[in-house]
């Protein structure tokens, strides 16, 4: 905990003590435990170098411990040496060796080595004169004996000829003959290019130190031994460790002694900036702003006005700027604490990964249970943990310790429960034994059995021995980099440019890496070593919510939270500018590499990158690199090294995905363990990518591959937002708590806040140079007229912006000189793939290039046409059980409205009359062929009789020709036919009649031809039943097209495949392949809505509906009217007054039952509404019933039939209809909204569509108006904390489903709202209390 320096005593809670400078505070356990905890180090100065003869040292030297707490299973020692290799006392221990083992009296000096270290057998020479008793025990042979004892090869007799020892044990240091002889003779000097032993008996070749095998017997010559670091400047700890230039006076300590940051000159602060009194450096913006940023507060102290708070709070004494999170949050902000005093005590609720301490004082994460370190203070993470899991090359006993085969059968129980020795063990190894173990053979109480030295383990053959490979699966704590692998044992190395640290394992960079975070609309640089804060220069008038930057150029480019372009600040702190405009972005990510900017549209679920360029860029000049099933991504990240792009989604199904930065080789790499992930990163180090969880509140990683996922789940964990992840360490920004906080990486420990301001930080970056070299830019190799982007590798491919497709050359984009194209639906999409694309190459695995149109407000599309006219794409939603039409402008579609809407029924078959803008139709409730005018809703029917269900309809309006399939009414015992007829349902004949599951009709372009696809079939038949035709394709046939030159079609089993055959040819051709739902297939080009009919001009003067047939054309009115002569429509009366037809015509229902949102019709008709659009707005009303209708603009005003009523009325339809004033009478007597009419000399008004009254006064529109709803409604004022992105796009999307489907899918950040800071509302619906928050507001 970071106090201030005050010039009274620092106060320490009980429990610690004041570091020698005066700044912090550590606890007394922390004291002299061997680990360096106070930045002066005075923690571990004046440490006891020895204890009692009743104390254990530790093995760092630094602490004394009681020997009864030696062995008692808690850690006292920070090294916890004083729980390594502990074993049970046995009753008859006499000496005490090797730590743990302890040797029966008659064990010493019996002329056997038991104890490792040899203390068994070591003083025993003066033993051997003065205990004559005692001599016989170490003669191996008779004393006196004439017969020399021979020694075996590779041992040398001691000078008194009683024993040998071995050469590599003559001048080792240690006596090992009886006499010492072995250690006389010795050198002691040794001469250039030799290394002296420490106990300096012996002489080895430098070249042998350091290199991994001991030579001497104290291991002198490789003690201390690190890799020796590049640019070795500064040697320190007793010359065991040399560190380069750039280490020295880094703010960071490398030497265990300290000298590394010993003597360094004061460097200065800028002119801008702050010198802190302990040497840190701040922006001068930062002095007396009520918020100490100097680790020791300095830049607060002396300040003589009050500072002026933009917070709510403040400290009620020191007056300190405070927010409401930093009140009991455990960290003391107040210098004189009051905003940590009366805190109210919660009830402990562990997450889901997290294990709860048997004090229920604290949760720690899952991850730290068992791991060999106690955090927990009654250290309960550490009890119960199992079966003791033994190296492969050490003997386990039964009660679960771990022993050197050496140990084993030695006559002695190092085992607790004696499981070391057995009768077994008088079986030693014979010849044979050691001829069929690879490496050594050893006597156990089983008997002889093969074993393995360190760093190998035993095959299934119990013979032979195989290499451990350490870096597999390695944990922290083996390499943090690099990790080689050697025979039986392990090298670590480190990345260019990095440098290994002391101990051979961990890895530094040189040079001081930055973190670079936006802290509402602020943008600071954290220096990670120093503790230096900067400020860069911003234009943001909102909260920047994402960031990257470029070393190259020097950028730091940045998205705030209203602004529609993509902005960026210099890292010299001098100019901003703005890269693109007129593009919303939700997160940036940069591609260092390949000189590209990517963003995440949220908006229309898209991920779209650009050039990377001096000047601002337009908007247009974008390349859309994935546009297909993006329901809503969040966060973006990029890997240009190896080409790969990773986003979280946060949609109906969250997860991880990953692709090419081409957008190719998708796939979903995280799946499950997912709450609401929000931020990405990607540790190119250790190759793995880490996300954040808003609603599980933890951060999480697994594999580029989505394997080994682990969570962390810690108090220091509450909302994270966004996350970055450098070497060893791992980086966060929690919106909630305002902080920005670093931990280890792995492992999640020593957690520590970096910076803690009152406004709210959301984006956080590591900036360092090295992060952005290294490896070769494989678009140099390109020659891309406009745009080159990585793809995995990374290799390289050229992209194009929309309106332009990629030449077959692969590199230039050219304009559309073939305008033919294939549209495919998907349940919320449309996919427009121009066929100019399609060049030879084949069996594309994914998209060719592409457009990929978000439909708004639909999610469950069934059937969609296309008018090349109006540009206006047609689709049948299931989902609200409506056909919509949309408006394509550019590459976006936009709602024109829902133009039918049903209840209770859905449509099955669908097409457009290109001509007229009628609608063919047929649904689930209603058997017949159908067919409804757009606007007007004049519906009629066609053709009912012997309909069974029907799923496909064509149209070829020049010829006047309409063809659908019949799958034949239920219990008929009909089969599936293809039938056609002219297009007012007249010349009904079968084309085909032993179709087993028609579907997908399409014309050929002549009108004489029809083409289906019928399961993995597809067919063909002349118009006048002759000429049938069939070939077969794959099974799961779906759909066909027809385009000017070849036949396309798609099967979709497991993945979707689009086929192709040119004309001509007979050959069937795989053209791409992707995992995307789609649901049918259409083709359109300059020729395929040409030609006219007798509707082409003026409706055909239809009042109603036109519909063409061959050479001539059908006026036809509404289901409820009838013809009154070949150009006009009179109400047909077969209801009571006020009633109206079903449209089966076999019930009348009163009107005010139509659009009523209840089905009373027996086959839902009365729920066939059109939709008319007003604004944002869309209202369904009822076919107006009219007595009258009106003639085509173009057509002169006439004089309406009158109203006629009664059941039994018949019209007299040779009243005379006389033309009146209309102008006059219109604008005096209807008011202008509708037209005076004169019948038996008498006026009235026939009101327009949508007014009513005597006078037309009544707007129908008007009166149903109400507020608009949009799709966020659901955001609540008064919540302290809005939901982040992923809760209102799931809130919004719901609504979009249940109150307004003409409404925008998709959500951005941009539609988050500013709120002010309050508390909680009670209002707050108790579904979103578990909900992500961030607070948008005008925070302070």
């Amino acid at each position: 905990m970071m106090l201030s320096a005050e010039s009274t005593s620092l106060k320490c809670d009980l429990g610690s003590q004041p570091c020698k400078d005066g700044f912090e505070c550590v606890l007394y356990i922390h004291v002299c435990d061997g680990e360096v905890d106070c930045k002066d180090g005075s923690d571990e100065m004046d440490c006891s170098s020895g204890c009692n003869k009743d104390q254990f040292q530790c093995a760092h030297r630094q602490k004394c411990i009681a020997k009864d707490q030696v062995c008692d299973g808690i850690h006292q020692c920070q090294d916890r040496s004083d729980e390594v290799d502990c074993t049970k006392r046995s009753e008859d221990c006499f000496h005490q060796c090797d730590k743990s083992r302890c040797m029966p009296a008659n064990f010493i000096c019996d002329g056997d080595k038991d104890c490792l270290d040899g203390t068994d057998e070591a003083n025993c020479e003066e033993e051997l004169y003065e205990n004559d008793e005692a001599s016989s025990i170490f003669v191996p042979a008779a004393v006196g004996s004439s017969t020399p004892i021979k020694c075996i090869f590779g041992s040398r007799l001691c000078k008194n000829g009683l024993e040998c020892v071995p050469f590599n044990h003559f001048c080792d240091g240690e006596a090992d003959c009886r006499d010492g002889s072995d250690e006389e003779e010795c050198k002691s000097t040794c001469e250039p290019g030799q290394f002296q032993c420490a106990h300096g008996m012996k002489c080895i070749e430098q070249s042998k130190v350091c290199d991994g095998m001991p030579q001497c017997q104290d291991r002198s010559d490789e003690l201390g031994c690190v890799k020796r670091l590049q640019g070795c400047a500064h040697r320190c700890d007793n010359n065991s460790r040399c560190i380069p230039k750039n280490f020295l006076c880094d703010w960071e300590r490398d030497c265990v002694d300290g000298s590394d940051e010993a003597n360094c000159a004061d460097m200065g602060c800028s002119d801008t900036e702050f010198q802190c009194i302990s040497g840190q450096c701040v922006s001068d913006t930062m002095l007396c702003d009520g918020h100490p940023d100097c680790q020791d507060r300095s830049d607060e102290d002396g300040c003589t006005n009050t500072p002026n708070c933009t917070t709510k709070h403040r400290c009620p004494r020191s007056q300190e700027c405070l927010v409401q999170e930093w009140i009991c949050d455990g960290d003391q902000d107040c210098k004189d604490g009051t905003d940590e005093k009366d805190c109210p005590v919660a009830p402990l609720v562990c997450g889901k990964f997290q294990w709860s301490c048997n004090s229920r004082t604290k949760c720690v994460p899952t991850a730290w249970r068992c791991d060999g370190m106690k955090d927990c203070d009654d250290g309960s993470d550490e009890t119960e943990c199992g079966p003791v899991t033994c190296l492969p090359h050490q003997f386990q006993c039964g009660s679960q310790e771990c022993l050197d085969p050496i140990l084993v059968c030695n006559d002695f129980s190092n085992c607790a429960d004696g499981s070391d020795e057995g009768a077994g063990c008088q079986i030693t190894c014979a010849e044979a034994d050691d001829s069929r173990c690879s490496q050594l053979c050893y006597a156990t109480p089983q008997g002889p059995r093969c074993r393995c030295t360190a760093g190998f383990r035993l095959m299934n053959d119990q013979q032979s021995c195989a290499d451990i490979d350490e870096c597999e699966g390695r944990g922290p704590g083996v390499c943090s980099q690099l990790c080689i692998n050697t025979l039986g044992s392990y090298q670590c190395d480190c990345h260019p440019g990095y440098v290994m640290e002391m101990g051979g394992h961990h890895c530094k960079i040189t040079g001081e890496p930055f973190l670079l975070t936006s802290v509402k609309t602020d943008l600071f640089a954290f220096g990670l070593r120093s503790g230096s804060l900067d400020v860069l220069p911003s234009s943001a008038k909102t909260a920047i919510l994402s960031l990257d930057y470029d070393w190259q150029e020097q950028r730091v480019f940045w998205v705030s939270l209203d602004n529609e372009s993509i902005r960026w600040s210099s890292l010299d702190k001098k100019t901003t500018g703005t890269l693109i405009k007129d593009v919303r972005a939700d997160s940036i990510a940069v591609d260092w590499l390949g000189r590209n900017l990517y963003w995440i549209d949220g908006m229309n679920s898209k991920i779209v990158a650009i050039r990377l360029a001096k000047g601002t860029v337009k908007s247009v000049d974008h390349s859309v690199i994935l546009d297909e099933d993006l329901d809503q991504p969040r966060s973006l990240a990029l890997l240009p090294q190896k080409g790969l792009m990773f986003w979280t989604e946060i949609g109906d199904v969250v997860k991880i995905e990953r692709a090419g930065m081409d957008g190719s080789e998708r796939r979903a790499v995280v799946n499950s363990s997912l709450g609401w992930p929000g931020g990405v990163a990607v540790d190119a180090i250790s190759e793995r990518v880490y996300w954040t969880d808003e609603r599980l509140s933890t951060i999480g990683s697994a594999t580029l591959d989505g394997d080994d996922i682990r969570i962390l789940q810690m108090k220091e964990i509450t909302n994270p937002f966004s996350l970055s992840v450098f070497n060893d360490m791992l980086y966060w920004c929690d919106a909630k708590k305002r902080v920005v906080l670093a931990a280890h990486k792995i492992s999640g420990k020593n957690p520590k806040v970096l910076l803690k301001r009152p406004g709210q930080p959301f984006a956080v970056k590591v900036i360092h140079p090295l992060l952005q070299i290294g490896i070769e830019n494989q678009c140099e190799k390109m020659r891309c007229s406009h745009m080159c982007v990585l793809s995995p590798g990374p290799k390289a491919v050229c992209k194009c912006p929309a309106g332009l497709v990629l030449a077959e050359d692969g590199l230039a984009c050219s304009s559309l000189f073939n305008s033919a194209y294939l549209l495919m639906l998907s349940p919320s999409t449309v996919t427009q793939i121009y066929l100019q694309v399609q060049h030879p190459v084949t069996h594309l695995q994914g998209w060719p290039e592409h457009l990929a149109l978000q439909v708004p407000g639909v999610n469950e599309a069934t059937f969609m046409d296309f008018s090349l006219r109006d540009h206006t794409l047609f689709v049948t939603d299931d989902g609200t059980t409506s056909l919509g039409s949309f408006k394509l402008k550019g590459s976006t579609l936009s709602s024109k409205g829902q133009l039918l809407k049903l209840m209770g029924n859905t449509i099955t078959a669908m097409a457009l009359d290109w001509v007229t803008g009628n609608v063919y139709w047929s649904g689930n409730k209603q058997h017949r062929l159908q067919v409804t005018a757009i606007p007007s809703g004049h519906t009629a029917v066609l053709i009912k009789d012997g309909i069974g269900r029907m799923e496909s309809i064509a149209l070829h309006p020049p010829s006047g020709r309409v063809c659908f399939t019949n799958l034949g009414p239920q219990g008929t015992g009909t089969v599936a036919t293809v039938e056609c007829a002219n297009m007012d349902g007249a010349g009904r004949s079968v084309m085909w009649k032993d179709a087993v599951q028609p579907t997908s009709l399409v014309f050929s372009s002549n009108g004489d031809k029809i083409y289906w696809a019928d399961k993995g079939t597809i067919c063909s038949v002349q118009l006048d039943g002759s000429g049938y035709l069939e070939f077969k394709v794959d099974d799961g046939l779906t759909a066909v097209a027809l385009s000017d030159y070849a036949m396309f079609w798609m099967t979709v089993s497991g993945k979707t495949r689009v086929w192709y055959r040119d004309d001509g040819k007979q050959q069937n051709k795989l053209w791409f392949e992707v995992a995307t739902e789609v649901i049918s297939l259409k083709a359109f080009s300059k020729s395929s809505q040409t030609g006219s009919n007798e509707c082409t001009k003026n409706n055909g003067n239809c009042p109603h509906l036109c519909l063409a047939t061959p050479g001539g054309r059908t006026c036809k009115c509404a289901h409820d009217q009838i013809s009154v002569n070949a150009t006009h429509c009179g109400p047909a009366q077969h209801c009571p007054d006020g009633g109206r037809q079903c449209l089966d015509q076999r019930s009348c229902q009163p009107v005010d039952k139509f659009c009523n949102g209840q089905v009373d019709c027996n086959d839902n008709s009365d729920e066939n509404c059109v939709g008319l659009k007003k604004g944002s707005e869309v209202e369904f009303i009822a076919p107006t019933p009219t007595h009258s209708s009106s003639a085509p603009p173009s057509l002169p005003p006439v004089t309406l039939l009158p109203e006629v009523s009664g059941p039994k009325t018949t019209l007299h339809v040779n009243h005379l209809l006389k033309n009146v004033n209309a102008d006059e009478c219109s604008q005096r007597r209807c008011s202008g909204n509708g037209r005076c009419i004169e019948t038996d000399g008498d006026s009235a008004c026939a009101c327009a569509l949508l007014y009513s009254g005597d006078a037309c006064q009544d707007n129908l529109l008007k009166a149903m108006q109400g507020p608009i709803v949009y799709g966020g409604v659901a955001l609540c004022a008064s919540v302290v904390f809005i939901v982040v992105l992923a809760v209102v796009v799931r809130r919004k999307k719901a609504n979009n489903r249940r109150t307004s489907p003409a409404a925008v899918k998709g959500t951005s950040m941009t539609d988050l709202e500013n709120k002010a800071e309050t508390t909680p509302s009670a209002h707050t619906s108790p579904a979103d209390t578990d909900k992500p928050e961030v607070d948008f507001q005008n925070i302070p």
